[in-house]
């Protein structure tokens, strides 16, 4: 007997048309409670108009979809009171401070005693980072502050699941980073859903993954299932003809893709081809692989290894080419 994850998140066939273009085209959609997950897919690939549909923003054109088990047609109140949601791109007013920003957003949202909400609003600017900048106004802080108090607002009511569109598409390094953190301590306390197309990011704190293509779902599962692919991974770095040697590995039954990329080893200023290679038998290419790239004495190869296969591998595959992924 298989045993059902309990789903926070589940849309049948769910589908958005604007003229005769569907947005979002037959979406089925499980995501379980209490996972973060990373919802994934190129600019315009329908991220946004899912998040509003769940949301009961927008009208699904057909198709069904649940938050909580409950219509997001129907019960689309109730589900927006019991969720904390941040936009891509959030506003505030900008005259009033982040404190004030989140005793005003818990106005609506909170409900409790003034000393609870007080405590609430304090965990909070101690969670994202803001605690001597609290009373500052908002419109001076950098886009990472705004981000950060974005979430503790989506945050205030402590929601059983927080929807964040883009939380960390237009910040530094050190911005996301922070962002990520904060993500990853809502772990065991809410479900987060979040959009974006920076895949380390995905990798490093989510431990389920929905890619999307041209409103289509192509990949859904954990991080560990969309990895375990049937094809291995070899770069291979040579001196010499290097578009020759891919021009023959092509020719090998077990090659399954190759990229070459240019480059120039400095200290010799001699030219360099990095090839990574894709294979379909591995044992077959631990033996072989190398005498093969070595079979024209002009050729000296300078870096051979196996490497591991990440996200955005299984990302370039799967939306450059047409293999849905589901479990």
């Amino acid at each position: 007997m298989v045993i059902q994850p309990d789903l926070i998140i589940s849309t049948k066939d769910l589908t958005k048309t604007y003229g005769q273009k569907p947005v979002v085209d037959k979406l089925n959609l499980s995501v379980p409670r209490g996972s973060i997950c990373g919802f994934l897919g190129p600019n315009g690939a329908g991220k946004s108009t899912t998040i509003k549909l769940l949301l009961g923003l927008v009208k699904p054109s057909s198709g069904v979809g649940t938050v909580f088990d409950q219509s997001i047609v129907h019960d689309s109140v109730a589900i927006r009171e019991r969720v904390g949601f941040l936009a891509q791109s959030p506003h505030f007013y900008g005259h009033l401070t982040a404190r004030e920003t989140l005793r005003f957003v818990a106005s609506f949202f909170f409900t409790g005693s003034r000393s609870a909400i007080a405590a609430r609003i304090e965990e909070l600017i101690e969670l994202v980072g803001l605690n001597g900048k609290a009373d500052r106004p908002v419109k001076g802080f950098s886009g990472g502050e705004r981000q950060r108090l974005g979430i503790a607002q989506a945050a205030i009511n402590d929601p059983e699941l927080i929807i964040l569109d883009e939380p960390a598409s237009a910040l530094d390094p050190l911005g996301r980073r922070d962002v990520l953190r904060i993500l990853e301590s809502f772990r065991g306390r809410s479900t987060v859903f979040y959009s974006t197309h920076i895949l380390d990011d995905v990798q490093r704190v989510s431990d389920t993954v929905v890619i999307l293509k041209q409103g289509r779902l192509v990949a859904q599962g954990s991080i560990d299932q969309l990895l375990a692919s049937d094809v291995t991974l070899f770069d291979v770095t040579v001196c010499g003809d290097g578009l020759e040697v891919r021009d023959r590995l092509r020719l090998v039954s077990w090659v399954k893709t190759i990229e070459a990329e240019a480059g120039l080893l400095s200290a010799e200023k001699m030219q360099t081809t990095k090839l990574r290679i894709q294979v379909t038998n591995s044992i077959a290419a631990e033996t072989e692989l190398l005498r093969l790239v070595m079979a024209d004495s002009t050729i000296v190869v300078t870096q051979f290894g196996r490497t591991s296969y990440d996200l955005e591998d299984i990302f370039v595959s799967l939306v450059e080419g047409e293999v849905s992924h589901e479990p």
